[in-house]
């Protein structure tokens, strides 16, 4: 389970600039300056977690929100999708800004964004306010998050970087447990009256001190001329997100609105304007100039089933997410603690299953994409089963949500480790932007589309069968997406035979 991913740097080679020297003392140089590589860690993943957390806590506390707000379900789909909406559409550009500017400088300008949001967020006194605070929140991320292992690539060699991304990668298997349980936590507490409000206003204590202790360590990099001159490619990105609004609004308020005229034209414009975004991208690639997506990119051997696939799983882990949650608190009556401490198990082998796959047998390794794919699908047909069986699910409830954690880590980590391994070693910061931009546009039609479906199947007020009728709805929403996963499985296998 994860909704925060940021883009791989490209592996060192021969010719490659940008990698750090290490003394003798174990410190990477910034122009000459030793570096203190465990504060700079310390630093860098502690703004990984935080953004992790920030996002597992809105699903625990989205219940809450909607209840202080009256919120229609739509408002409350955007008060988690507008954060993902923002960093799927300026990613990309976000990695650009650390290549112009510096990674560091980068960095703690949006993780000064990103603390200001929180502050923003927290005090926020309406629903629409909250979305706009969310949008910026999500701005502050896309400029923060593809530094952090940008940093780590520049300033760890050998051993010490073997160990750097060994500490972020336990940082993502635990951040999505520790979102889940903080948030339940905060919420239960009501600290001062509150409510759901402390999930937001913890990143400021947080942000405030990573901020002072970055502006000690962080590295005051000089970069290249030929890196200072790269393009930022407005009109790309001003198409890209004008295509993710034109898909997200119409998912979102097309239930509530018993889908009219303008929902469909707006889904229309977003295949039209999607083809226009991958048109002029081509062309200014043709014209030498620097696209968000480089067009080659895309001809890579296997990225675009890999692109599909993260795709899928993220839209099914993101809706699961949603969804799921609504049902536990709103149908089951579970308080905020005891729902995020439910989530435990998936997170819990999410992340064992995302360490450990690489040191399994070769021929295990070579089947555990579609395997985990089909996990998916049968811990989603599972779970739904057993809480329509009994609205509490019972032991059949627990293990479906172990086995959809070993379904999703297998159907996401593998995938994405192995297309950016398939692609040049000059294209790999553009594949894995292009990657993670599908990582969150997936959790965007997850939230969007699948929590449309539940909530438009959930009984209207008034109506009887309770928590048996939102059991039913939650059945029909998770066989929906145990077949976008059994998709998942599927794809990619015309290329293997031919």
């Amino acid at each position: 389970m994860t909704t925060a991913t940021t883009p791989l740097p490209a592996p060192d080679g021969p010719g490659r600039s940008g990698g750090a020297r290490e003394s003798s003392k174990g410190h990477g140089t910034d122009n000459g300056r030793p570096v203190r590589q465990g504060p700079l860690l310390a630093v860098v993943l502690g703004a990984q977690f935080m953004a992790l957390l920030d996002s597992f806590i809105v699903n625990v506390a989205a219940p809450t929100i909607r209840a202080e707000f009256h919120a229609s379900g739509a408002s409350l789909q955007l008060v988690v999708a507008g954060y993902s909406i923002a960093y799927a559409a300026l990613l990309i550009t976000g990695a650009r800004l650390g290549d112009r500017f510096g990674h560091g400088r980068a960095y703690l300008a949006g993780l000064a964004v990103f603390t200001a949001a929180s502050l923003a967020c927290g005090l926020a006194g309406s629903t629409g306010a909250l979305i706009a605070f969310r949008v910026v929140q999500g701005t502050g991320s896309a400029i923060m998050i593809p530094q952090v292992l940008s940093l780590i690539q520049r300033n760890f060699v050998g051993e010490r970087r073997g160990r750097a991304l060994g500490a972020y990668a336990a940082v993502l298997a635990s951040g999505a447990a520790a979102g889940q349980v903080v948030g339940g936590l905060l919420v239960s507490a009501d600290l001062f009256g509150a409510g759901w409000r402390p999930v937001f206003l913890v990143n400021v204590p947080i942000g405030a001190v990573l901020l002072a202790v970055g502006a000690r360590v962080l590295p005051r990099e000089r970069h290249e001329a030929s890196e200072r001159g790269r393009g930022s490619d407005l009109p790309g990105l001003v198409a890209l997100a004008a295509a993710l609004v034109l898909l997200t609004v119409p998912l979102v308020l097309g239930e509530q609105r018993g889908w009219p005229a303008w929902c469909w034209a707006m889904l229309g414009g977003f295949a039209v304007l999607l083809c226009g975004f991958l048109a002029y991208e081509t062309r200014l690639a043709a014209r030498g100039g620097h696209p968000l997506i480089a067009p080659g990119v895309l001809r890579a051997p296997g990225l675009g089933a890999a692109a599909v696939r993260i795709l899928l799983i993220m839209a099914v882990n993101a809706g699961f997410l949603f969804t799921f949650t609504l049902y536990v608190q709103g149908s089951l009556g579970y308080s905020a603690l005891r729902a995020g401490l439910t989530f435990l198990p998936t997170c819990v082998v999410f992340g064992a299953v995302g360490l450990t796959w690489r040191h399994w047998p070769a021929a295990v390794r070579r089947a555990v994409v579609p395997c985990g794919f089909v996990l998916t699908a049968l811990a989603c047909a599972g779970l739904g089963v057993a809480l329509s069986r009994d609205g509490a699910g019972g032991a059949l409830m627990w293990a479906a949500l172990s086995v959809l954690g070993a379904g999703l880590a297998l159907g996401f980590t593998p995938v994405l480790t192995g297309a950016l391994a398939a692609v040049r070693i000059e294209d790999a910061a553009d594949a894995s932007g292009l990657l993670v931009t599908t990582t969150q546009t997936g959790q965007l039609v997850g939230v969007a589309g699948l929590g449309a479906l539940y909530l438009g199947l959930l009984p209207h007020q008034g109506a009887h069968g309770g928590a048996h009728s939102a059991s039913d709805a939650l059945l029909v929403t998770l066989l929906v997406m145990a077949g976008a996963a059994l998709l998942g499985a599927l794809a990619g296998t015309a290329r293997r035979r031919a």
